[in-house]
């Protein structure tokens, strides 16, 4: 019987699985690097244990150092996680030399089906329905390029022995193929310890759709229904659903048949993920086989009231599923966004620092649940060597429109600072029509924000008339002793008067009546000033704001929904001034490139005094375990390089001049 578990992984999968434990009565053992010397899970743990320095491949890939601590701790478990050596067959194959339980499936499961290119062999072999590519991995370009042209444009990189769209690459053209194989196999090698790429036909606007299985060591195997993961960014999923509006139960018994084939001839013996592609004609083909937990699991916890870890436990430890297929029901909907540290408004790229503030959503209905899994903390470091993921936010629901409007809400109350992130872009997405809809594809980001996603993407004149509304609120509350009966609030150039017709407040409420125009507005809110989230009533509607800085009591950065402004709230005859205020100058930055994140020196492709195109690669930045290439904008002149190979930059440092 499993008494105690150690932890190979961190962050947030780590503190999720020490509170199964806890549930279970299962003591636990964390290991940690030196950059998580001070993380969240490393205090929830019985037991932890320094492991290494702080890059992956010197403490959490280390399969020797992890055995030791292992049998130093008495740990007779040992559960990985997903990511680093979850799905590493060396691994499990040396727990099982010692004697230690591994807390997923047996390595021959790991062998033929955490192995892409095993797996998808496997499931030609059992007539499955398979994306057309090739079945072996490919190291040399040239060959790589023959293989892609005999495929056809569009192509897929794919490590053969990860997931979560490291080591994943679409490449369009010819020309773009051997800077992205490099790539893609640099990021397999830093994320999983294997740099095999194997190259399979891209398939344009699909549907990502998984099917969640779950197995004992005894022949029983039961399916918990789907998730829908067509909500990417970077080729990593962003928002995931339990169940998909757009499966049936024929094309749910179908997918499922399916995967569960493919588990029994294997002996799988945990629980694992089935990912397929769908088209939009519901033609679906097997994509590749998870071997582990999935980031997104929760939804599927939420929607079955199934714990996937505490069930992988029992099947690790030899029990039988209590569970048949008629048990498993599917109640309500659930929706998860992954919480990024990370710029939506530079592509995505991650984001390093200090959370200075982390302050999570709270339930505003008995009878809906928001979950959120995370593994850091007010005063936590987003570190340069892991996944930008603060947390995975969930909620769940009696239908997908209520999933939803939950959703929103408890990511408008959700305040983080210190890094950026991406809660604005997640409520953007939310709103989108299409989404709403559920007309989606993995193209839905690309094809939504064709020129990328822009700073207050989502402002228009209702939530403009919210910024006013509660600026006026905070101004009031900041100047009690203001007895003007007439605020000019002002946005950049354009000012609007506001009337105030009633106001009264003290330490708990604030009631306000203003007339913006013709128009009157009834607010009350509770909110205090030392308070960075304002719950407030708007004409007896529930909103939220963020109020992200309060400065000199009249200027005021808000946040509403997925928009942010700074505003400005003062007497007619001051507003009268800011005519005569002198405009900003900014920086030429056009011969200059300059890093759009914190990161390792990977690669410089030119030297000094060289002529380059544009689209040419410059430099490879490598940053939370992923490969970010750097190309020119246009023709020109390399007139001096400032960092070499091996340097670590900061955001916004220069790294070249141009002529």
């Amino acid at each position: 019987m499993i008494k105690k578990i150690l932890i190979a992984n961190r962050g947030e999968i780590a503190c999720r699985i020490i509170k199964t434990a806890n549930k279970m009565g299962i003591k636990t053992v964390a290991v940690y690097s030196e950059a998580d010397k001070y993380s969240d899970f490393v205090n929830m743990s019985d037991e932890s244990y320094f492991i290494g320095p702080s890059a992956p491949n010197e403490s959490y890939l280390v399969i020797k150092k992890i055995i030791e601590i292992a049998k130093k701790s008495k740990s007779d478990a040992i559960h990985p996680g997903y990511g680093f050596l979850s799905e590493n067959y060396n691994f499990v194959k040396a727990l099982e030399k010692e004697k230690i339980k591994f807390i997923g499936p047996n390595k021959n499961a790991i062998t033929k089906m955490g192995d892409k290119i095993e797996s998808k062999n496997l499931a030609l072999k059992l007539n499955l329905n398979v994306i057309p590519g090739h079945t072996e991995a490919v190291r040399d370009p040239k060959k790589a390029i023959k293989i892609a042209e005999k495929i056809g444009f569009p192509i897929l990189l794919k490590a053969s022995a990860g997931g979560g769209g490291k080591g994943m690459r679409i490449v369009n053209k010819r020309q773009e193929l051997e800077s992205n194989l490099k790539a893609a196999q640099s990021e397999a090698l830093n994320s999983f310890g294997d740099d095999r790429v194997f190259i399979e036909k891209y398939i344009t606007n699909p549907r990502h759709i998984e099917i969640q299985i779950l197995c004992d060591k005894h022949g029983n195997q039961v399916h918990l229904g789907e998730r829908e993961c067509s909500i990417q960014r970077r080729y990593q999923k962003v928002i995931e659903e339990c169940p998909s509006s757009f499966v049936d139960e024929k094309l749910r018994n179908a997918m499922a048949e399916q995967a569960l084939r493919l588990a029994k001839e294997v002996k799988y013996d945990s629980a694992g993920t089935v990912e397929f592609v769908v088209d939009d004609k519901k033609n679906f083909y097997f994509l590749e086989m998870n071997t582990r937990l999935q980031v997104e699991h929760p939804v599927t916890e939420l929607v079955t009231g199934v714990d996937l870890v505490e069930q992988m436990i029992n099947c690790a430890d030899g029990k039988k599923l209590i569970l048949s297929q008629q048990d498993v029901k599917l109640n309500g909907w659930s929706i998860e966004s992954r919480i990024y540290a990370e710029d939506p408004l530079k592509e995505f790229l991650p984001s390093i620092g200090r959370l200075i503030e982390h302050q999570e959503p709270k339930i505003s209905n008995k009878d809906e649940i928001i979950r959120n899994d995370t593994g850091v903390s007010s005063g936590s470091d987003i570190s340069i060597y892991y996944d930008p993921m603060i947390s995975k936010l969930a909620v769940h629901a009696v239908s997908r429109d209520k999933a939803l409007d939950l959703m929103i809400r408890a990511l408008q109350q959700y305040y983080i600072e210190g890094v950026d992130h991406n809660v604005a872009f997640l409520i953007s997405t939310l709103k989108n029509r299409d989404f709403r809809s559920g007309d989606i594809s993995t193209n839905f980001i690309k094809s939504n924000y064709p020129k990328g996603y822009t700073f207050n993407y989502g402002l228009n004149s209702n939530i403009l008339i919210k910024f006013i509304n509660i600026a006026s609120l905070i101004f009031l509350k900041c100047n009690q002793e203001n007895k003007t009966k007439v605020l000019s609030v002002i946005n950049g150039s354009d000012i609007y008067k506001i009337e105030v017709i009633e106001y009264a407040s003290n330490k708990q409420n604030s009631n306000l009546i203003i007339k913006n125009k013709t128009k009157e507005y009834s607010l009350k809110s509770n909110w205090t000033i030392n308070e960075k989230v304002m719950q407030l009533s708007i004409n007896d509607q529930i909103e939220f704001a963020k109020i992200d800085k309060i400065h000199n009591f009249n200027k005021y950065s808000i946040t509403v929904e997925d928009c942010s402004l700074d505003l400005i709230v003062s007497s007619p005859n001051t507003a009268k001034l800011f005519d005569f205020m002198p405009e900003p100058k900014f920086e030429d930055l056009s011969k200059m490139l300059i890093s759009p994140m914190p990161g390792l020196i990977k690669d410089i492709s030119v030297k000094q005094g060289q002529k380059i195109k544009k689209g040419e690669q410059i430099v490879i930045i490598e940053a939370m375990k992923m490969e970010n290439i750097l190309k020119s904008e246009k023709d020109c002149l390399i007139k001096e390089i400032l960092v070499k190979e091996g340097d670590s930059v900061s955001a916004d440092e220069i790294l070249i001049n141009f002529e």
